[in-house]
Parts: structure tokens; sequence; C-alpha cells
């Protein structure tokens, strides 16, 4: 074996320690002996990272067991070939150093702007091969957005949580999420699916006892003194910092916009 597979993982590129047994012809548990001693030695420093040379990972042989191997960095590779003497440290020395700069260098062709390249037809197919990635990437960016919307909604209103509102300000809260609404229409729909109390009294349009199950409206009475002195209590339905939660989840979940329209 004359070769190295490079994998990238986490922006770095590295090699397999099974095939850097092969490659330097040692037995695989001896190189992980070794290896662990010189992580066991590099953590006798707190400047130096063990991840920067070596990366703990596991294989699956043919049985499908899992066993241990390591993924070493170009420092990793570095460290191993220094203890190594001989022609066998010359050839692996020179099989990874050319195999990490091949990798460098093709990772330098392909930063390569179109505007770098000599050549105005290569220039332009590059530009044009440029142009039709960055909009690959601005669609997939698009569709992470919209897979993530129903999280960034759930942040939103969590955000706002922490005190309950009036129902004028939940309509506001929706429209700020795409739900076309209004105070009126919002305690209608509130009203027609069970959330207020829809018979006219003095408990109209105070939480149901679904809602105040589900902790999602409370009632805040307060005291109106009216024009001929007497005092009145009144009573307002305010939405919990759950409630905001759990409505604006629920008509975005559901797709229910055209129902408060």
């Amino acid at each position: 074996m004359n070769n190295l597979t490079i994998i990238k993982q986490n922006n770095k590129y590295l090699v397999e320690s099974r095939e850097v047994a092969e490659l330097i012809e040692k037995d695989h548990n001896q190189l992980l002996r070794s290896i662990r001693s010189y992580i066991s030695a590099l953590k006798q420093s707190a400047k130096l990272h063990t991840d920067d040379f070596f990366i703990e990972s596991t294989y699956k042989n043919e049985n499908n067991q899992k066993y241990p191997c390591y993924l070493l960095t170009k420092k990793g590779c570095d460290m191993v070939a220094n203890k190594m003497t001989g022609e066998k440290g010359i050839i692996f020395t020179a099989i990874y150093v050319t195999k990490f700069e091949e990798m460098e260098q093709e990772l330098k062709e392909q930063l390569k702007c179109s505007y770098m390249i000599e050549d105005p037809i290569k220039r332009a197919e590059c530009w044009i091969k440029e142009q039709k990635e960055n909009q690959l990437k601005i669609q997939e960016k698009d569709k992470v957005i919209q897979l993530q919307q129903p999280k960034v909604l759930f942040a939103d209103a969590v955000s706002s949580s922490d005190n309950s509102i009036l129902i004028g300000e939940l309509a506001k809260l929706l429209r700020q999420n795409g739900i076309d609404t209004g105070q009126n229409r919002l305690f209608d729909w509130l009203r027609d699916n069970g959330y207020l109390i829809k018979r006219k009294g003095e408990d109209y349009n105070t939480p149901t006892q679904k809602s105040v199950d589900l902790g999602v409206i409370e009632t805040k009475e307060g005291t109106r003194v009216h024009p001929d002195g007497h005092t009145s209590i009144t009573k307002t339905p305010k939405i919990t910092g759950k409630g905001q939660i759990y409505f604006i989840n629920k008509f975005k979940k559901h797709n229910q916009i055209s129902m408060l329209g």
C-alpha cells in the first residue's frame, strides 16, 4: 500500500490509524498504544490540544463489531513519522506530505475565483459555474430557514412570554409571525373554538375551563369607577406566556391563516 485516504471532518483533513499502520507495516494495536502515549504526553502541556494531532474514533469490522481507532491530522502524522527511522519512515513521510499537499492545492483551486483565470473562455465557464453553485447555496439556505422557522417562531414567542398580554397584543404578535388577523377576529375565533365563553352574561369573554386547564388564558380582575361614583369589578382575559407559545405554534403548525380571515 502506497496511498492514504484523506477524510474531511469538521474542516480538518485526516487519515485513519489503520491505514497508517498498514503503510508503515506496524500492527494497528501497537500503533494505538503509541498514539495513546503521545496523547498522554501532550496532555502535560496546557498550550497543546490533543485534537490538533489525534482524534479518537471507531470502526466496525465485517461482523459489525466496533473497535477503537484514531484519526490523524498532518501534525499527528508528523509525530508518528518523527518516531520512525529508516526507509519506512522516509516512505511514509513522502506519501502523507504529498497527499496533504494535494488536498491543500485542491482546496485552493476550489477557492480560486473566476476573475483570476486568464483564459476568457475558461473564465466565463468558471463564472457560470460559480453563479449556479451560488444559486444552489441560496436555495439550500432558504430550505434550512424554512425548516427552522417553527423553532424561530417558538423562540420569538418565548422572548415575549414573561408576562401575560391582552388579546389585541396577541393579534399583533400573530401578524408579526405571518398570521393575518386583528383583535376582533381573534376574539371571535377564541370564542368559536372554545377558549373564551361565548354565551352572553357576566362571564362573557372569560376563559373556558379548557383554557384554564391548558393554562393559556387567565382572567385579570380590576375595578372600574363609573361617572355616578359607584364601582364595578372588571374581568379582562389575558394570554399567558404559555398561551402565547401555544397559539402561535398552533396557527403556524396547522397553517390556519385562513381560519382567521
